[in-house]
């Protein structure tokens, strides 16, 4: 029996802290080896001080931080680098045994279900009243759609990443149970080889990367885990539909699809292009026929029967082997489409015959399915369930693309575009006309031939690039590309003027047209916008029944505040919602949603089952942004339990949705936003000290250099929050442990309500309503991940006296919202329910700590002199490490 069972071994995290144990020795190991011995005795007494220190030393916290400022600059990198590869080597052993952790759900007869899993949640479901066929019915007309993004938060490189899932692939390879002592040492040895791979490999990006490079690490994560968990998901998934509901998952049911913004999102990064959308689109179409080719070589060496249907016997004139026949005639059109798309790569006429070539994927899906059919048809149905339906499953959800890509551009730019080309035509200026007169013309243009617009006629650069996007789209299709999202959408001409763009540029088949509505303003005004662009009778017809608006989570929390975000994010979707059903309109809600809880993050379940009743319905939409995207789709075992998280979530959201606040439990969300966002505004806005605060407690302005995403930090050369982008706005206060975005305003809001003697009615709110369940535990979550201990350290070696004080202050602030959230949640300790993150910060906190003491020192000295090197490089390991020791970076 495996040790790693209940029945062996009671402790459920045992085996994770010999994994880290394990690791961390063998770093130590590769410490001695490549830097001497000195170096790691110096690491193991800045560890074991640190460690005191977090046990309430005041004393060794003070020779920790005489002993790092005193160290050599070439030592502190090495230490730096030291405790930032344990902590990345941790949070390798705790993703695996998140996986470990899952298996022993599975394979366990006695323990219960894992929470989220299809047995668990099915099972509930129907105890709970939900018929069978209601039960299979939801699940196969959901519509879920994991959107990747290239915004800039994953700081590790792609190199060291698959060393990474090397690592962890080592330590499942480890826990069989069976190995011999030669296999057990062999997977000692590769451990201890990979980790000294990590150590000698550069862990900073030297140059930014491209859009194209961006686009690559995402379709990465397709090809090599996606590729082949999205077929073992839709099995398990079926088998559970089977199981629960009599039934199976239709053939051609696709639950889960896969977007991208990467190569398309063009919003404030003037480095995507016209060009490299068209060349993103193309590589990926690329990288999805080879993998069909792949999977087609396997599947004609295994269908060698030949008992077929008649049909597939007058398909094939008879043959011998009647499978492989339309196999060889698939392979054919799949090297027509190959040549095809080279050749438009290359930027040539392509002289590949295209009647052969796949134009879209359900040609490919009703070749394969001849030869599926067949084989159920003459009794071989097991083989036709193998590597066959997976492949037809493969179709479904990547189509010829992998994932469609999004377009995304700021309303602004099309509002620019098109007042150039009406002054150009005689007509007046458009961005000076009021919104009755823009959707007159644009509703009037809409519904006439269209007249393409002449790029001599634009004299902005910019506006002949925006004008060739439109050109790229009608020449890519919709086969290629998902959906043209507005950032900034404000008015319902907003949304007519992309329409009119596709139009004039003669797309024959428009991509759906999204509004983004992503500061407060904008979120209450969104079903007021969305109504008056449904009462115009030629857009609402052109929908075909069906509209996708987004919500943005980042602008917004960084406009009012994170209460007040939340609370604008329910009420909007509630009046989305509410708009659509009047006009018999399904909508899909598009969140826009970070990995940090400042930008929407936290997890999928909870933030799922917390949306407003009939906001998911089936059917949704959600970004997944920089390093959540390695977090849950990088190992083989978390993508599968991701995928079925998503699926068990949006089913549950849909049969059992939330309930909507009582009357009093808005009056006092209402009255706990404008208190939240008055106090954020107060200080974020109206301070006039809080902009060089920030700039001198954090290592903002060295972000730019980590060169983590190819899009400039800021919209424009500006000092102050509103040119800021949200990401490093939160990624600056993760690093020095204020977490600020994520709890400012909150207590203001909670106490106002306390002293008014509401304590049973925030503790009822806690209690019975999710989303606000969902908001507190996640503030609370981040506030535990704080520490103003070490923000103090910052402020002491950074800000200047005069503003020293105002640092004193935010931090008071912090504890009395983390006496607050007590009060409301009724508990003692931040995570008390959250025993396992508890123990994970705990863990961690030994080893951030000294990174955030090295970070401040260097911070103080590349400010003095910015030309040292390693200094510098010093300085970016730290801000590698803390993102790495607290799990979430923008």
């Amino acid at each position: 029996m495996s040790p790693l069972t209940p029945a062996t071994n009671p402790d459920p995290h045992a085996a994770l802290r010999r994994d880290v144990h394990d690791l961390g020795a063998m770093l130590g190991d590769t410490l001695r080896e490549q830097v001497g011995k000195d170096l790691f005795d110096n690491v193991e007494r800045v560890r074991n001080l640190a460690k005191n220190a977090r046990a309430g030393n005041e004393e060794d916290f003070r020779e920790l931080e005489g002993l790092l400022q005193r160290l050599p600059v070439g030592d502190t990198l090495n230490i730096s680098r030291a405790f930032a590869h344990f902590l990345t080597l941790a949070n390798v052993a705790e993703q695996h045994h998140r996986v470990r952790r899952r298996r022993v759900y599975l394979r366990s007869p006695e323990t219960a279900p894992q929470r989220g899993s299809f047995s668990e949640t099915f099972r509930r479901l129907l105890e709970e009243g939900v018929t069978r066929d209601d039960l299979h019915k939801t699940i196969c007309r959901l519509q879920i759609e994991c959107v990747l993004t290239a915004h800039p938060t994953e700081v590790v490189r792609r190199t060291l990443l698959r060393k990474h899932n090397r690592i962890a692939a080592l330590l499942a390879q480890r826990d069989t149970g069976d190995l011999t002592a030669f296999e057990r040492d062999d997977v000692a040895e590769s451990l201890h080889r990979d980790i000294t791979s990590c150590w000698l490999t550069d862990e900073i990006r030297r140059t930014r990367p491209t859009p194209l490079d961006e686009a690559h690490g995402g379709l990465a994560y397709l090809e090599e885990t996606l590729w082949d968990i999205v077929p073992r998901f839709l099995r398990q998934l079926s088998a559970a539909l089977k199981k629960y509901t009599g039934r199976p998952l239709p053939l051609g049911a696709a639950p889960l699809r896969f977007g991208s913004w990467m190569g398309g999102d063009r919003d404030g990064n003037p480095h995507v292009t016209a060009e490299i959308t068209r060349k993103v689109c193309l590589q990926a179409r690329r990288q999805a026929i080879q993998l069909y080719a792949r999977d087609l070589k396997a599947l004609a060496a295994e269908l060698s029967m030949t008992a077929c249907s008649d049909a597939l016997s007058a398909r094939t004139g008879g043959a011998h082997e009647p499978y492989r026949a339309p196999l060889d005639g698939v392979q054919e059109r799949l090297d027509a489409t190959l040549q095809d798309v080279n050749a438009r790569l290359a930027g040539q006429p392509s002289d590949t015959d295209t009647a052969g070539a796949y134009v879209e994927a359900d040609e490919l899906a009703d070749d394969l399915l001849l030869c599926y059919e067949s084989l159920q048809e003459v009794g071989a149905g097991t083989i036709a369930d193998g590597p066959l339906l997976d492949t037809l499953r493969r179709v479904a959800c990547f189509g010829l693309t992998l994932a469609r890509l999004d377009i995304r551009q700021d309303a602004a730019r099309h509002r620019d575009v098109l007042d150039a080309y009406t002054r150009a035509q005689g007509l007046g200026a458009y961005g000076e006309w009021d919104e009755a007169r823009r959707q007159a013309f644009l509703g009037g243009a809409l519904q006439a031939d269209p007249v393409p617009i002449a790029a001599q006629s634009l004299e902005d650069p910019s506006h002949r690039e925006a004008l060739e996007t439109f050109r790229t789209i009608a020449e890519l299709g919709p086969d290629a590309l998902g959906a043209y999202v507005i950032s900034m959408a404000q008015t319902p001409s907003d949304i007519l003027a992309v329409e009119f763009l596709q139009h004039q540029a003669g797309c024959r088949r428009r991509l759906p047209v999204v509004p983004l509505f992503e500061t407060v303003d904008a979120l209450a005004q969104a079903g007021a916008t969305i109504r008056r662009l449904l009462a115009i009778p030629w857009y609402r017809h052109q929908l075909g029944g069906s509209l996708q608006v987004m919500v943005g989570y980042s602008d917004s929390a960084k406009d009012a505040g994170i209460l007040t975000a939340g609370w604008e994010l329910y009420k909007a979707q509630e009046d989305l919602v509410q708009v659509c059903r009047e006009y018999d309109i399904r909508l899909t809600l598009f969140h826009g949603r970070g990995g940090s809880i400042g930008r929407g993050g936290g997890p999928t379940h909870a933030a799922i089952q917390s949306q407003p009743p009939g906001s998911v319905d089936g059917r949704l939409r959600v970004t997944e942004q920089g390093e959540m995207i390695q977090s849950k789709f990088g190992i083989p075992g978390i993508a599968l339990r991701t995928l079925e998280v998503y699926a068990t979530a949006v089913a549950e959201a849909t049969l059992r949705p939330s309930p909507a606040p009582s009357p009093a439990w808005r009056r006092l969300m209402e009255q706990l936003s404008q208190t939240a966002m008055t106090a954020y505004r107060r200080l974020v806005r109206e301070d006039d000290r809080f902009v060089p605060y920030f700039q001198a407690a954090t290592p903002e302005a060295v972000l730019g250099e980590l060169n983590i995403g190819s899009r400039p930090a800021r919209r424009r050369a500006a000092v102050d929050v509103d040119s800021l982008r949200a990401i490093p706005w939160i990624f600056s206060w993760t690093q020095t442990r204020l977490m600020l975005p994520s709890w400012l305003g909150v207590g203001e809001a909670l106490q106002e309500a306390l002293n008014q003697d509401r304590r049973a009615e925030l503790q009822a709110m806690y209690r019975d309503w999710p989303f606000w369940h969902s908001t507190l535990d996640l503030i609370a979550m981040v506030m535990a991940k704080a520490d103003m201990r070490i923000a103090a350290c910052y402020d002491e070696w950074l800000v200047p006296e005069a503003l020293q004080p105002f640092g004193e202050a935010l931090r008071s602030r912090f504890a009395a919202a983390s006496r607050a959230v007590l009060a409301v949640t009724g508990r003692d300790d931040l995570l008390a329910g959250n025993p396992v993150l508890r123990r994970s910060i705990d863990v961690r906190n030994p080893y951030v700590d000294p990174l955030n003491i090295v970070q401040a020192d260097l911070l103080r000295r590349f400010r003095e002199s910015s030309e040292d090197d390693v200094l510098h490089d010093a300085l970016l390991v730290t801000v590698n490490g803390i993102a790495a020791g607290m799990r979430n970076t923008g």
